[in-house]
């Protein structure tokens, strides 16, 4: 039977061959360094075979068809006594490698199809497989394309279709939370990671929904993906022992995912980290690696005696150069540490032991749950109870959690898969690796949806890829609740005209997404123009902070001081500057049209006032009393209008309470001009006019409240603000109830009746001419208006002395 080792770079079509080689024989089996890629290539070969023939075969995961000739297995778990016509092991320079290289040697050794076998991997491992298998013939194949060196990027400015490869989670995580800032995410691809949530991420790559991938160094090893540069976030690892700097031959298993087929590809750094050595570019470059001088070997066929045969078996060391006894692995320090348990089953407690470590929690630890396994496998059916073993993955069955979380619950899972498909450590093995899967399935799609969350931003990678190109071929789409997307991706809403950057943005996407609907926004607010100006009057509502005008309920324009209160300005708000002039014209005209029939509704009281206040042909004295009237707003204080109100006669007193204008004693006011509607007009128009904020007012059918900012229509009397005409109501009833100028005891019941308490019914009796007496009755006293100033010529020749008094 031919041995032909097939060596040479990444990207050399090795695996392909193998897997023709092994399609084109009756059966056969290859051994992978991952599960990822057994199941990558076990999907090829049944769509080609027929699922029915083909198997899979890793520690936690079987798919093992009755009769299955061709064989998808992990380097551990290949059946090596299977009788096949082709075997093939994958990546066999692993065979180098402290912790797992004494698998890869002991299957280059003893692994072998009835017909061919084929050993693949780099061209470093030449030396090793001519000395242990002289006969073997060594083909090597030329690398598809070229792989240069880039030099050191920032991060921001990796290309399109690029791997950031990290050596720790942290690392991992710390680079795609980047990316997503920058370039709207990553896929993430981790050794760990189930073959579910691995390819789910992948896919997503691939289909370019992102544009680029962060992995691990389980990258190197066979996973193939339209990458085009590979940029190391780091240079050196832990290899379980120490911190080391990484081989030129491991640089390069990595860098050489970059350019597939015939496509060129580069490799270089981060900006700001570690840097490729000269001779170490070279060797990427060339290929030109340090051929291996030894392999790791451990006796793959232990003596399973007795617990003693076993451990002297497993400490046996090589008796040729090339071979190097394997460092002390987990399984064999676990063994050490259950010896005493064996009960003479060496066999039974070797294969407990032979349980990998997925949850990574060091030997200790580990050997507490072998122990517990390998004495349920001891005691009564020999099995592990089905009660204790729903119990463990009951406990795992939970999809909440971050990252981290559901990543340890996936190694926790991934133990207990093994165990399942052991088929004689359960007594229903079949109901258990099925219910491992669905578990294991549940938290791989949890997984795959918070990786995706958390370092995903599809909004922005859309909008990455469409940098550069025409804006015109952005397909931006409205909602008709206002929503914005493009490509599909929500990236805001629109407010009426205003468009607002979803709140779940980050600061640094804000001017992409407000630059891409800018773009394409113009047109929609046209639309929306053009139906403000058709609206109805209902359509419009005044807005109090600040005093402007909605329309649709969105804000449109800011009233601002005009030549009177009455009259005020309409000024557009921002976001309707960017309409065409003629649409701005038209929105302005119809906002005005508004403005004015609202005021013609409410304050036609006012309007009239205003109107005669500048009519020529009113009589003066009346003029010097309702200017200062409508100018704030219908309603004044009357001391504030004494002199005016002194000069006029009988007739105009009479002619203006026609009008409806009350002279009371403390105020004159228009009553209608109190209702709500009217006030809240009035309150907004003084604010636009003083450019201060509107007060609240009190809601409709409230005329007394506690006293706090100046409002419109009310007066502050004691503790209370209370309507003006409810304030000159009490004070008629106060002057109907008392004879003269006698003393009184006032009636408080009208206005408790209004909620005014006994303080400010007091303040009111104070501030009306009345006065308290000591027995507790009040007496009124008309109080003496002060005089109005004698006015004095401004050229007499002595007005000086009007403003002199003794002493100066």
């Amino acid at each position: 039977m031919p041995i032909t080792a097939v060596l040479g770079p990444t990207n050399t079509g090795k695996t392909h061959l193998a897997i023709e080689r092994m399609c084109g024989h009756s059966s056969g089996m290859i051994g992978f360094p991952l599960r990822l890629l057994a199941r990558e290539v076990y999907d090829r070969v049944a769509a080609i075979k027929g699922a029915k023939n083909v198997a899979l075969i890793t520690g936690e995961e079987k798919i093992l068809p009755e009769g299955a000739r061709w064989l998808l297995c992990t380097a551990e778990a290949m059946p090596v006594k299977r009788d096949v016509a082709f075997v093939a092991i994958d990546e066999a320079q692993l065979a180098a490698d402290p912790e797992r290289g004494h698998v890869f040697t002991d299957r280059m050794l003893r692994a072998r199809g009835r017909e061919e076998t084929m050993i693949l991997g780099s061209d470093a491992i030449a030396p090793i497989v001519r000395a242990l298998l002289p006969e073997a013939e060594i083909v090597r194949r030329p690398r598809f394309s070229t792989l240069s060196y880039a030099g050191a990027k920032k991060l921001s400015r990796l290309p399109q279709r690029s791997a950031i490869v990290a050596f720790s989670a942290e690392q991992v995580y710390a680079a795609a939370e980047m990316l997503r800032r920058a370039r709207g995410g990553a896929a993430v691809v981790m050794g760990a990671l189930s073959p579910r949530t691995r390819n789910a991420q992948v896919a997503m790559y691939q289909a370019g929904e992102v544009d680029y991938l962060v992995a691990t160094d389980a990258i190197g090893m066979g996973l193939n993906m339209n990458l085009g540069h590979v940029a190391f976030a780091g240079l050196t690892k832990f290899d379980g022992k120490r911190q080391r700097r990484l081989t030129s031959a491991e640089m390069a298993q990595i860098a050489g995912r970059a350019g597939r087929h015939q496509r060129d590809g580069t490799f270089g750094t981060l900006a700001g980290g570690d840097v490729f050595e000269p001779h170490e570019i070279e060797a990427i470059e060339n290929h030109r690696f340090r051929k291996l001088d030894f392999v790791h070997w451990r006796d793959g066929e232990p003596d399973l005696s007795s617990v003693g045969a076993l451990i002297a078996s497993l400490e046996a060391r090589p008796d040729r150069p090339e071979l190097r006894a394997a460092p002390e692995a987990v399984d064999l320090t676990v063994l050490r540490r259950l010896a005493g348990e064996a009960r003479g089953d060496a066999a039974k407690l070797w294969a407990a032991c032979q349980l990998p470590d997925f949850r990574r929690v060091g030997a200790e630890h580990h050997a507490l749950l072998v122990g517990k396994l390998f004495r349920h496998l001891s005691e009564g059916s020999g099995h592990i109870p089905a009660d204790w073993f729903a119990a463990q993955l009951a406990r795992l069955d939970q999809t909440t959690g971050d990252v981290d979380a559901l990543g340890a619950r996936i190694a926790d899972a991934r133990t207990w898969a093994y165990i399942a498909h052991r088929g004689d450590w359960l007594a229903d093995p079949a109901h258990w690796a099925a219910r491992s899967e669905e578990l294991e399935e549940k938290l791989s799609e949890a997984l795959h949806r918070k990786l995706t969350e958390r370092f995903v931003d599809r909004r922005t990678a859309v909008l990455m890829r469409e940098i550069g190109g025409d804006p015109a071929l952005f397909d931006v789409t409205v909602a008709e609740d206002g929503a914005v997307s493009v490509e599909d991706e929500p990236i805001g809403r629109i407010d009426g005209f205003a468009f607002t950057v979803d709140p779940d943005a980050r600061h640094g996407d804000r001017k992409r997404l407000l630059a891409a609907a800018e773009r394409r926004l113009p047109r929609e607010r046209a639309r929306r123009a053009a139906a403000l100006v058709e609206s109805t009057d209902d359509a419009f509502a005044l807005t109090t902070d600040p005093v402007g005008v909605r329309w649709a309920g969105h804000p449109v324009a800011r009233l601002t001081p005009g030549r009177g209160l009455t009259d005020p300005r309409v000024r557009l708000a921002p976001t309707l500057q960017t309409l065409a002039p003629v649409d701005r014209e038209a929105v302005a005209t119809r906002i005005e049209a508004w403005v004015a029939a609202s005021l013609a509704r409410h304050l036609r009281p006012l309007l009239a006032m205003t109107a005669t206040a500048g009519d020529l042909f009113t009589p003066p004295r009346v003029r010097a009393l309702l200017s200062p009237l409508a100018a704030a707003g219908g309603m004044i204080a009357r001391n504030a209008v004494d002199a005016q109100l002194g000069a006029l006669d009988p007739a105009d007193r009479r002619a203006l309470r026609k009008t409806g204008l009350t002279i009371g004693t403390l105020d004159v006011f228009d009553t209608p001009l109190l209702k709500p509607a009217p006030l809240g007009w009035i309150a907004a128009l003084g604010a636009a006019r003083t450019g201060t904020a509107m007060p609240v007012l009190p809601a409709p059918g409230v005329s007394v409240m506690e006293s706090g900012a100046p409002i419109p229509g009310f007066r502050t009397v004691g503790r209370k603000q209370v309507r003006i005409d409810l304030v000159e109501k009490i004070v008629r009833a106060l002057h109907d109830a008392r004879a003269a100028r006698a003393a009184f005891t006032p009636d408080a019941t009208l206005a408790i009746s209004m909620g005014i308490d006994a303080e400010s019914f007091a303040a009111i009796l104070r501030a009306t001419g009345f006065r308290a007496q000591p027995e507790g009755t009040w007496t009124w006293s008309n109080r003496p208006r002060p005089p109005s100033p004698r006015p004095v010529p401004r050229n007499a020749a002595f007005s000086a002395l009007e403003r002199w008094s003794p002493g100066d």
